[in-house]
């Protein structure tokens, strides 16, 4: 039998954490806990990673390690992204995790989360489609990746993420034209790189938070399990529906009465849906196939 291994994905909102054995490139899930720390909370260009959102950080991490200990698991790779990448105070945080929980992080581009993302998405897949389109919707930025079968011809990270529109810009209207101001420009880097033309009967791929969310409350799904939302199909208009279900309630009342929304996205899922919807309005696809894995499996099959 092959040793248990793990991998850490350090987000901007979230820390995950995967435990499991690799058999002939396929992942056995063992051990899957996650922490929603708001690492990018507070978080500014002049100071970077607040105190506290550091400190949440840090106990969840030491709480990973403590598992890594019981089961016995020596080799892992913990990855940190967005808010971390960012941070004028990037390496202090990192020697923080080290001196106080043993784990040692490994600070990734967002060219690397692309291609680590398509390769973790990939293994989840019942179809691996000729042509596809991933995006992944993170705390601090978004990953789009284009893929010919498991081979990436475009891959790029913008500066779209929940935490930091939610944070930064507050209204729907003003976090929708950051978004399709930030669109624009991609649709036209890709049109220049003459990627445009591809993504003609492609199959667009969610994945990552708000894809398993938007999945979650489309079937009422009250308590999350990832064989139920992995290779899910949902469409843009009820997507749209779902907004518009979202938009009036304040967070706690979106807890309360919308049954799949997970506690600590209640402030985070209007920017997630409508950077979803403005995605597929921007790039021509009215229906989305939702992926449960994502980065955290690729960086556990990176090992």
């Amino acid at each position: 039998m092959n040793p248990l291994i793990s991998s850490m994905d350090i987000g901007t909102n979230t820390a995950r954490l995967l435990i499991g054995r690799l058999s002939s490139g396929i992942i056995e899930r063992t051990h899957i806990s996650r922490s929603i720390t708001r690492l990018g909370g507070g978080f500014s260009r002049e100071s970077g990673i607040s105190r506290e959102a550091a400190d949440r950080t840090v106990e969840a991490i030491a709480g990973f390690a403590t598992t890594l200990d019981n089961l016995g698991v020596k080799t892992y790779r913990a990855v940190a992204t967005s808010a971390v990448r960012d941070a004028v105070n990037s390496d202090q945080f990192c020697s923080e995790i080290l001196a106080k929980t043993g784990i040692k992080l490994e600070v990734i581009s967002g060219d690397e989360e692309g291609v680590l993302t398509l390769s973790g998405v990939i293994s989840g897949l019942d179809i691996v489609p000729s042509r596809s389109i991933l995006f992944d919707v993170g705390g601090g930025s978004t990953e789009y990746t284009v893929a010919q079968g498991e081979s990436i011809i475009f891959t790029k990270s913008l500066p779209l993420g929940v935490v930091r529109l939610t944070e930064g810009k507050g209204s729907v209207d003003r976090m929708e034209e950051k978004i399709k101001r930030e669109l624009l420009q991609l649709k036209e880097e890709m049109r220049n790189q003459g990627v445009l033309t591809s993504l003609e009967g492609a199959t667009l791929i969610g994945t990552a938070g708000t894809a398993t969310t938007l999945a979650a409350i489309s079937i009422a799904l009250k308590d999350y399990d990832y064989t139920k939302v992995n290779n899910m199909t949902i469409t843009r208009e009820r997507i749209a529906d779902i907004l518009s279900t979202l938009i009036p309630l304040t967070p706690e009342k979106r807890l309360e009465r919308v049954v799949g929304l997970e506690k600590g996205r209640e402030d985070l899922i209007v920017a997630g849906t409508l950077l979803t919807l403005n995605t597929m309005d921007m790039l021509g696809f009215d229906q989305m196939k939702v992926s449960d894995f994502g980065l955290l499996e690729g960086v556990l099959l990176s090992i």
